[in-house]
């Protein structure tokens, strides 16, 4: 599996953690939309797309399985994001 493509959206609103939002495709076939880039005192990192449930919880809807499949999006997305913030 590969990443083949990455686009970010950056989102501007005062006082918001949220700082963007990424869709990945993967091998040119399979796209996951509604990644967030979310801001905290350690730096950046990305949640994956999730639903809230009838008991409030939220779950999500697409998420990597391995440590080493998350490091491959989460470093795409971030990658991606910072050059969007350099233009």
């Amino acid at each position: 599996m590969k990443i083949t493509s990455v686009n970010v959206r950056k989102v501007e609103k005062e006082n918001s953690r949220m700082k963007g939002i990424a869709t990945v495709v993967l091998d040119d076939c399979f796209a996951v939309h509604g990644i967030r880039i979310i801001e905290r005192s350690e730096g950046l990192f990305i949640a994956m797309p999730s639903r809230k449930t009838s008991d409030n919880a939220y779950h999500d809807v697409a998420h990597p399985i391995t440590a080493e499949c998350r490091k491959m999006f989460e470093d795409a997305v971030l990658t991606k994001y910072n050059e969007t913030e350099a233009e």
